[in-house]
């Protein structure tokens, strides 16, 4: 051969695939003279291999021992293409043939079909010479021999089958339900070759059992895992439970039974993986029987269901979803799985089912070397095992009331899913597509070496091998894009589905409550807490009504949701609200489905509506809030800046008042809605409660005067300076929920006319007054702190004020002035206002005469203004113990020392208080308890306006608004006494202090 000849020859072989060019030009050379054919006649089919290299080796490997079988088989147009396709996908079938070379014969006629059960059957037991009883003709080592040999043939039959399919994608549930019958058919003839091992007839295993003692024990090889689940692998454990009884009528102990029973399954199983001429098969691993490894082998079937009903773990009842009889007696094996399955699909009821079975797969994970884990097609994350665990515990949950999805097979449980509405038909047809690209993806990369692998290649060699083995990709780089691509598209589907709360929730669902019926449903509803079971049928009804893809999902969440808003203060309203929210989305696609696949979405949605008629309300008017279900981040309040810069924007937007204050209520409504969301969640704490709340009232009245000033005040006024002062809980940055907002109104005219200065002011006030007002979330701006009260002008100039505090300020002003802070308006003049309050409320010696007037104040206010018939220790805010307690102290601590003590200035009660302690004016204890009292008494005002909606300061005596407050301040249910007697306990001891510290 010429040089250019060689060239272009060995540019032919690159182009077929080859890898190894001279290596490949050599070995060409010597099969053709070994078998007698020529180069051109043997690589006809070469480019059909997935590596040709490892073909054309594995041919002369074989040749050299048997020159005829390989010529025989390459001489076959068909078998020319079968050994092609199968030695360049298996080294292992390879070595195979080069110790059986006789076997090659078969391979003209391998993968036409795939073999039925009933044929792999018939020809296993055939190889080991069965006769009617199932006793094989002979019990010595050949049998296990011939045996494998005929599995493995069997086994090349079903990969040819699977390597010349166009789509091998689309083939591979038929083949692992092949690999499975074929695991099946090798376990029947390996027990055959037991039985006759084990009776005496044959000098057996020690000494042996007699025949008719073997004949008379039944035993059943139950298949688990994925070879009762009809989709094995090419190279796989083999899970099994052993199931052994004396034959009906027969005079055979269960003792002696048992013992039989036990010898035929470990001889069976020697039959398949012990140590003979022929390799093992696999693995056959029973430690999924009870007990596991310290369990018997072998139990009767009434000792394996006492097991079950005793001691049996969640996870035990997963592994039988899929058991099936595979081989022995099969009518025992039916009767095992009809007493079995009943238990599995009630297993789902078991207390924390559901977080077991997420721990487990958890703990897969973890034992995955981490050198593995992004190479782990089967157990790592976005693998076979993730799509396994997803679909089983969906089917373990919804199959307790829904037969229809009580399937072994992972494919037909998917599409069962799909059709009842448990998944969407997105996240079916990925599941679906990419079980099946993985399994494929698993099946070649066992094919290679016939060895139980499940990572992918480390080598570009070995990728583009897999590459070409599985026709999904055409080079190494495209394999591994593939397997990117379905690893993210599993875990995604996978995380969404398995970690779905509300299969917790249908899991812990009596039996009978998976679906309502008219009859029953009224007075469970009753038991369960619903007040008006008859009015919440019909908004049942009304939610689930229709055959739409809506009404089928609503009618699946309903039954769990009913039990979430059962476990709220008020299932009757949180249920009412849901209707009218779903109503409000109409068909917008992503409500259903969030509440379905979100993590936690659900249980937030019905904690939130059955906890808070303030937020059920607010989320009937903004219902697409139910989006920031979905992350906690959403729930968190927004800075001051960005709602700052939105409501900037808004004067930008709108030319008329009423369009900018619209759009300013709407700012406010929403932003309340997510604070109060996030505090009924436990997403905010008080600190940010208070904080978010006051900004937001802050930034609501500062978009507020800004458009009020644009309409009121022409331009040549523009001189004019305007201010609101924040007071009371306002000023001091801790409102609560119901919170009115205290303000004083101040000008300065500046270059105005002092008359027109008042006169704008006294109108940008009453304006500001009017379209801050919202019928649907209240505002109000409580200015009855300024000089002289309700009876004083309403705006004031700073010179007014100034002039009023120096001549004629009471003690009570001086002090309201502790809280006053700048929240609106000019800065230049919020300064001056603030410098002119620091002269009155910090003033350098305490007048004890104003003094005395302040604690003379504080007593009448408690005999006062309490409401009557109010029991007093019930007032969160004027009762003893109560916010004003704490806070009236403060304040007259600040009044006596703020001069002289820098950290009292400021309008903050418990800033105030820890620099008093800090100036050991309080001790630490009695600063602790009026601390706790202040906060409780905070978080219970806010509470109970959320639980009801409505303004209160008065801690209910109903229980069961009680046990609501108590939810709202995660409290356990039915904690209505323990909310009571904190409040009484901790407001008692407060006032104890208060009295000592405040009354000397």
């Amino acid at each position: 051969m010429s040089s250019r000849d060689r060239t272009s020859f060995l540019t032919d072989l690159a182009r077929l695939g080859f890898a190894h060019l001279d290596e490949a030009e050599t070995q060409l050379a010597e099969l053709g003279g070994l078998v007698g054919l020529e180069r051109d006649a043997l690589l006809t089919d070469a480019a059909r291999a997935a590596d040709p290299d490892e073909a054309l080796a594995g041919l002369v490997r074989i040749a050299r021992r048997r020159a005829e079988s390989v010529r025989d088989v390459l001489a076959h147009p068909r078998g020319r293409e079968v050994a092609w396709r199968l030695l360049g996908a298996s080294r292992g079938f390879a070595d195979f043939y080069l110790r059986r070379p006789d076997r090659l014969a078969e391979l003209p006629s391998a993968g036409m079909q795939l073999p039925s059960r009933e044929a792999l059957r018939s020809a296993l037991l055939e190889a080991v010479g069965a006769d009617d009883d199932g006793f094989a003709s002979s019990g010595d080592d050949a049998a296990w021999v011939s045996l494998r040999v005929a599995y493995r043939a069997q086994l090349a039959g079903i990969a040819a089958y699977d390597l010349m399919h166009p789509e091998p994608v689309s083939v591979v549930d038929v083949v692992t339900a092949a690999l499975a019958d074929a695991a099946g058919a090798a376990l029947e003839a390996s027990l055959a070759i037991a039985r006759t091992k084990v009776s005496a007839a044959a000098g057996g295993f020690g000494g042996g059992f007699p025949r008719d003692d073997v004949a008379r024990t039944r035993l059943v090889i139950i298949g688990m895992g994925k070879s009762g689940a009809r989709e094995l692998n090419y190279v796989s454990d083999v899970d099994v439970i052993f199931v052994g009884e004396p034959a009906d009528g027969s005079e055979l102990t269960e003792g002696r039974a048992i013992d039989i029973a036990t010898r035929l399954a470990i001889q069976t199983m020697r039959g398949i993986d012990g140590i003979e001429a022929e390799p093992p098969l696999w693995e056959v691993d029973p430690n999924l029987r009870p007990e596991g490894k310290q369990g018997a082998l072998v139990r009767t079937l009434e000792s394996h269901i006492a097991y079950y009903d005793r001691w049996a773990k969640s996870w035990e009842f997963q592994a039988l979803l899929k058991a099936r009889p595979l081989a022995g007696d099969h009518e025992l094996g039916e009767a095992y799985v009809a007493a079995t399955q009943p238990k599995v699909w009630a297993s789902a009821g078991r207390e924390d089912f559901v977080d077991s079975v997420q721990r487990m797969r958890e703990r897969v994970m973890e034992h995955i070397p981490p050198a593995d884990v992004p190479l782990q097609v089967k157990l790592g994350p976005g693998g076979i095992r993730d799509i396994e665990f997803a679909v089983q515990l969906l089917q373990l949950v919804h199959g307790r009331t829904d037969e229809s999805v009580r399937h072994r097979g992972t494919l037909p449980a998917i599409d069962a899913l799909e059709a009842g509405g448990y998944i969407g038909r997105a996240e079916a047809a990925v599941f679906a597509r990419d079980y099946r690209t993985l399994r494929l993806l698993e099946h070649r990369l066992q094919l290679a070496g016939l060895t139980r692998t499940h990572l992918m290649p480390r080598t570009e060699e070995g990728l583009r091998a897999l590459a070409r083995a599985t026709g999904l990709a055409d080079s190494a780089d495209g394999i591994q894009t593939v397997w990117e691509d379905v690893k993210r598209e599993v875990r995604e589907v996978h995380v969404r589905l398995f970690y779905r709360p509300l299969l917790g929730a249908v899991a812990r669902l009596p039996e009978d409550e998976g679906s309502l019926t008219t009859e029953q449903a009224r007075d469970r509803l009753a038991a369960i807490g619903f007040r008006e079971p008859a009015v919440a049928l019909r908004h049942i009804g009304a939610v689930t009504s229709g055959l739409s893809r809506k009404a089928t999902i609503q009618k699946h969440l309903m039954p769990v949701m009913l039990r979430m808003f059962a476990d709220g203060a008020d299932p009757d309203y949180g249920l009412v609200a849901f209707r009218r929210i779903s109503e409000r989305l109409g068909d917008t696609p992503w409500f259903l489905r969030m509440l379905r696949d979100s993590s936690g979405a659900a249980e937030r949605l019905t904690r939130l509506l059955s906890a808070s008629r303030y937020v059920g309300e607010l989320m009937e008017w903004i219902p697409e809030s139910v989006a920031w279900l979905d992350s906690d981040d959403q729930l968190l309040p927004r800075p001051g800046a960005s709602l700052e810069e939105e409501a900037r924007a808004i004067q930008t937007r709108h030319a008329t008042i009423e369009d900018a204050m619209r759009s300013v209520r709407a700012l406010r409504r929403r932003e309340m809605l997510r604070t109060a969301m996030g505090a009924v969640l436990g997403v905010t704490t008080i600190d940010q409660l208070s904080h978010a709340l006051t900004t937001i009232t802050e930034v609501t009245l500062q978009a507020t005067l800004r458009a009020v000033r644009r309409e009121i005040v022409p331009p040549e006024d523009a001189g004019l300076d305007f201010a609101i002062i924040g007071m009371g809980r306002f000023g001091g940055a801790e409102l609560g929920f119901g919170s009115d907002a205290d303000v004083l109104y101040v000008y300065r005219p500046e270059d105005v006319e002092p008359h027109r200065a008042e006169a704008l002011a006294l109108k940008i006030v009453a304006e500001v007054r009017r379209v801050s007002e919202d019928f649907r979330l209240p505002l109000d701006l409580d200015a009855d702190l300024r000089p002289e009260g309700r009876k004083g002008p309403i705006v004031r100039s700073l010179d007014a004020y100034a002039a009023y505090y120096r001549r004629w300020s009471l003690s009570w002003e001086a002090q309201a002035l502790l809280r006053a802070r700048g929240v609106a308006g000019s800065v230049k003049l919020i300064a001056a206002f603030t410098e002119l309050a620091d002269d009155v409320r910090y003033p350098e010696r305490a007048e004890q005469q104003a003094l005395r007037e302040i604690k003379r104040i504080k007593a009448r206010v408690e005999t006062e203004r309490l409401p009557h018939r109010v029991d007093p220790t019930r007032h969160l805010k004027l009762g003893p113990g109560g916010l004003s307690d704490v806070e009236w102290l403060v304040q007259l601590l600040q009044l006596q020392h703020a001069h002289a003590v820098p950290g009292l200035r400021t309008t903050s009660t418990l800033d105030a208080l820890q620099a008093a302690v800090e100036a050991d004016l309080v001790g630490e204890e009695d600063a602790s308890r009026l601390r706790a009292a202040w906060l409780l008494a905070a978080r219970l005002r806010s509470a109970n306006t959320l639980l009801s909606g409505q303004t209160s300061d008065v801690l209910p005596t109903d229980r069961r608004l009680l046990d609501g407050i108590g939810r709202i301040l995660e409290y356990p249910p039915h904690s209505a006494t323990q909310v009571e007697q904190d409040w009484l306990g901790t407001a008692r001891r407060a006032r104890r202090v208060f009295d000592r510290l405040f009354y000397g």
